[in-house]
C-alpha cells in the first residue's frame, strides 16, 4: 500500500494530510500535522516566513516518519501569485511580500496607462487584480531584481529547497498574469514591462511532474521517510477542482475558504469581450483544463470578525448566531477592495453600512449575517453571469473547502440561486494534491476515475433551493450593486 502526503499551505494554516486506499478501496485522510500560517511587516512590508513553512514541512514528515511511513509521495500546494526572488547563490534574497501588501495600490492604473487592459486579457485571460504577481514584480524593489537569478512561486520554492530542483508548475504559474495563452509561455512584452526576464523563471512544468527525493542534507537533519516529491497542482484552488466531485458539463464550483473562487472547469479558456467586461479568469488547470472563475472576498470577512473579538466564537457558533438574525437587513459589496485588508473588518462594514444609509450591524449575530447574507448573494449574481458567458446552463455547485461546512451559507446560496447545491468534501484541497500523486503513480488513471473515488469515498451533502422563500431579494442586490436605488 502506498503512502501519499499532501503538504497544504493557505494564508492562515498549513497541514500535512496522509492519504492511502484501504482495503474497500476508498480513500483515506489522516491529519498528521497542523501549524499557523501568516504574514507578518519585515522590512517595511508584509512578509510571509517561508523558512518557518519549510521547517513546519519537516517536523510533520518526522511525524509520519513516527506513525510508521517508511517511503513516500509528497505534493505541495499553496496560494497563489506570491513569490520568492533567488539570488545567484541559490538562496533567497528576503522573504516574500504577502500579496496584501499596499505596495500595489493602483499599480494596475500606472502600468495599464502603456498596455491597455484589453491588450493584456487578450494575451493571458487572467483577471485584473492589484494583488496579481504581474502588479507585485512591477512595484519590486529595483535593487532586489538586479540581485535575481531565480524568480519562484512560493509551492515551486519549497520544493526547490526540499530537493534542489527548480521548476514553474503551470496551475500557480498562471496566476501571475504574464503567461500567454497562446504560446504557453511567458510573455516577453508583459516581462520586459516589470523588468524581468523569461530565462529568470524554472522551466515550465504540468501537474504530476515528478520533482525529485528530498535532497540528502535533509534526510541527515531530520528522521523523515525516504520521500520523492511530485509535483502537483500547486495552486492549492487548482488541487481543490480536481478534489471536486463533478461529473457531466452541468456543473460549476465554488472553492469556499479565506477566498472564494467560483467558476467552471473548461476545455478551452473564455477570454472574450464578455468575460473581460466581467473580470473573469482563465487560470490554468491540471490536465490540460482551465479553471474559468471569479475571485471573491470569501471567508476572509468573516475570518476577520472573529479575530476582531479574540476568536470569542467558534465559526459553529457565529453562524448559528447569525441564523437568529432577520436576513438580508443590508445590501453589501463584498468585493468591495476596502475588504481586502483593513485596520478593522467590523468598523469597515458599519462604515460602509452608514455611508450607503442601511441598517449598521452591531452584533456579533448582525455582522456575520451580514457577511453571509452577502456572500451568497454575491455567489447567486455571478452564478448568473457564469452560465451566459459560458453559454451552458448550471444545474448544480459543488462547494467544497471549509466553508462546505456552512450549512447556513449553503442553504442561502442554493436558494437564491435556484439550484442545487452539493457540499463537500471539506478538504477537496488536500485531496486534489493527493489525487494528482496517485495519477502520477498509476493508482489511480486519470482525472474521471479521481472524481469518483471521491464520490464513493466521502459523504457529500445536498441542498436543495427554498421555493419563493426570499423572491425577489437578488434583483434588489442587483439594483444595488449596479448604483441604482432600492426600493
Amino acid at each position: 500500500m502506498t503512502d501519499y502526503i499532501a503538504v497544504d499551505i493557505g494564508a492562515s494554516s498549513g497541514r500535512l494530510i496522509l492519504g492511502r486506499k484501504n482495503q474497500q478501496q476508498k480513500l483515506e485522510l489522516e491529519e498528521i500535522h497542523r501549524f499557523v500560517n501568516g504574514f507578518n511587516k519585515e522590512n517595511g512590508h508584509d512578509r510571509w516566513a517561508v523558512d518557518q513553512l519549510i521547517h513546519e514541512i519537516f517536523i510533520g514528515l518526522e511525524k509520519a516518519k513516527k506513525l510508521g511511513v517508511e517511503k513516500a509521495k509528497v505534493g505541495i500546494d499553496t496560494w497563489a501569485v506570491d513569490y520568492v526572488l533567488v539570488g545567484m547563490d541559490g538562496c533567497k534574497i528576503q522573504n516574500p511580500i504577502s500579496y496584501r501588501d499596499q505596495r500595489t495600490h493602483h499599480a494596475i492604473e500606472e502600468l495599464t496607462m502603456d498596455f491597455p487592459k484589453e491588450y493584456i486579457y487578450k494575451k493571458t485571460g487572467i483577471q485584473f487584480l492589484e494583488l496579481n504577481t504581474l502588479y507585485q514584480l512591477y512595484k519590486e524593489n529595483k535593487e532586489d531584481l538586479k540581485k535575481t537569478d531565480r524568480i519562484m512561486m512560493i509551492p515551486d520554492y519549497i520544493g526547490y529547497v526540499l530537493t534542489g530542483n527548480a521548476v514553474a508548475e503551470v496551475t500557480n504559474a498562471s496566476t501571475t498574469q504574464m503567461l500567454n495563452l497562446r504560446e504557453g509561455l511567458f510573455d516577453k512584452d508583459l516581462l520586459a514591462k516589470v523588468n524581468v526576464y523569461p530565462e529568470q523563471f524554472p522551466r515550465l512544468v504540468e501537474s504530476g511532474t515528478i520533482l525529485g527525493t528530498i535532497r540528502h542534507k535533509w534526510r541527515l537533519k531530520y528522521e523523515i521517510p525516504d520521500c520523492e516529491v511530485i509535483t502537483v497542482a500547486t495552486h492549492d484552488t487548482a488541487s481543490a477542482v480536481v478534489g471536486t466531485p463533478g461529473q457531466g458539463d452541468d456543473w460549476a464550483f465554488l472553492s469556499s475558504g479565506t477566498w472564494s473562487l467560483l467558476g467552471k472547469e473548461l476545455n478551452i479558456p473564455e477570454n472574450g469581450s464578455e468575460a473581460f467586461r466581467e473580470n473573469y479568469t482563465n487560470e490554468w488547470g491540471a490536465y490540460g483544463t482551465y479553471r474559468f472563475l471569479k475571485n471573491i472576498m470569501g471567508l476572509w470577512i468573516v475570518q476577520s470578525i472573529r479575530g476582531e473579538q479574540n476568536n470569542k466564537y467558534s465559526f459553529s457558533e457565529m453562524a448559528a448566531l447569525a441564523e437568529q438574525v432577520a436576513p438580508f437587513q443590508q445590501f453589501i459589496n463584498v468585493n468591495d477592495e476596502r475588504f481586502t485588508n483593513p485596520k478593522s473588518m467590523i468598523e469597515e462594514i458599519q462604515n460602509y453600512c452608514r455611508e450607503t444609509g442601511q441598517k449598521v450591524p452591531m452584533t456579533t449575530g448582525e455582522l456575520v449575517s451580514a457577511a453571509y447574507c452577502n456572500l451568497a448573494l454575491f455567489y447567486a449574481n455571478e452564478l448568473e453571469k457564469l452560465a451566459k458567458i459560458v453559454r451552458q446552463p448550471i444545474h448544480v455547485l459543488h462547494i467544497v473547502g471549509g466553508g462546505s461546512n456552512v450549512q447556513f451559507l449553503n442553504q442561502l446560496t442554493s436558494s437564491l440561486a435556484g439550484i442545487t447545491v452539493k457540499a463537500g468534501p471539506s478538504e477537496a484541497t488536500a485531496i486534489g494534491n493527493l489525487l494528482v500523486q496517485m495519477i502520477s503513480a498509476g493508482e489511480v488513471a486519470n482525472l474521471y476515475d479521481a472524481r469518483q473515488l471521491i464520490a464513493d469515498s466521502f459523504i457529500i451533502k445536498t441542498y436543495a433551493p427554498e421555493e419563493d422563500k426570499y423572491e425577489g431579494v437578488l434583483e434588489k442586490y442587483q439594483s444595488f450593486v449596479q448604483g441604482r436605488c432600492l426600493s
